[in-house]
C-alpha cells in the first residue's frame, strides 16, 4: 500500500496499530509498517497537546470522536516501541523518527497522569472515570525504550509509578481491575487487553531488572 494512506473507513490508535505494524515489521515488511504508523499519525495526532485523537472517517472526511482516549495512546506508544525493536539497523531515520514519536506521546500523557498512577479515561477529561491500562501501557513502553537504550533512563520512576497502580488493581483472582472494560469500553471493568498488558509490563520490567 504505497503512494497515499489507505482510504479507510475510520483510523484510530487502536489494538490494530499496536499488532499490524509490528507483525509486518518482523515479517520484513517495514515499508509497510512504517507506511501504516505514518498514517495513523497524519489522521490522529494533535501537535499542540502530544496526544491522538480517536476516531477519524475518512469517507466523510471528519472526526467522529476527537477525544484524546487514554487507552488508544497506549496503543499507539507500545506498538511503535515494539516496531523501533525490530527494525533493522539501517533503518536508522525511521527508528529516529519513530522514537522521537514516542517520547511525545509519553511526555503528552504523562502531563495527565493522577497522583495515584492512573489516568482519566479521556486523559483531559477529569469527569471521565480513572483506570490503570494506559498505566500499563506506558510502563512496558518505557521499560521496553530504557531496556534497548533509546528511551531516557529517566522515564524510569514514572513508569515504577504506573506499575504500582496496575498492581494495587490486581484482586485475589488475578484480574486487574478498573482497565477501560470490554466488551463496550466505556466503563471500568477487565478486559483481555487489560490482563494481556500486565503481562507484558510485568516482562519488560523483569527484562530490564535482569531477571528473565
Amino acid at each position: 500500500m504505497t503512494g497515499g494512506w489507505p482510504p479507510l473507513a475510520s483510523a484510530m490508535p487502536s489494538p490494530i496499530r499496536n499488532m499490524a505494524p509490528p507483525f509486518l515489521a518482523i515479517m520484513g515488511y517495514c515499508d509497510e509498517a512504517v507506511f501504516q504508523i505514518d498514517g495513523l499519525r497524519w489522521y490522529l495526532w494533535d501537535a499542540d497537546r502530544q496526544l491522538y485523537a480517536h476516531i477519524w472517517d475518512d469517507g466523510a472526511k471528519r472526526f467522529v470522536r476527537r477525544d484524546f482516549w487514554g487507552v488508544g495512546n497506549g496503543w499507539a506508544a507500545a506498538g511503535m516501541a515494539r516496531v523501533i525493536n525490530v527494525l533493522p539497523a539501517d533503518r536508522s531515520d525511521d527508528r529516529a523518527r519513530l522514537i522521537a514519536a514516542v517520547r511525545e506521546v509519553i511526555d503528552g500523557c504523562l502531563v495527565y497522569l493522577r497522583d495515584d498512577g492512573m489516568f482519566h479515561n479521556v486523559v483531559d477529561r477529569p469527569e471521565t472515570f480513572p483506570e490503570v491500562n494506559l498505566s500499563q501501557m506506558l510502563a512496558y513502553t518505557i521499560y521496553t525504550g530504557v531496556r534497548a537504550g533509546w528511551l531516557d533512563p529517566g522515564y524510569r520512576s514514572a513508569a515504577d509509578w504506573m506499575r504500582i497502580a496496575a498492581h494495587d488493581q490486581v484482586d485475589a483472582y488475578g484480574f486487574v481491575r478498573n482497565v477501560c472494560g470490554a466488551p463496550m469500553f466505556d466503563r471500568p471493568g477487565v478486559a483481555t487487553e487489560g490482563q494481556a498488558m500486565f503481562l507484558l509490563m510485568e516482562s519488560a520490567y523483569r527484562k530490564l531488572e535482569g531477571r528473565t
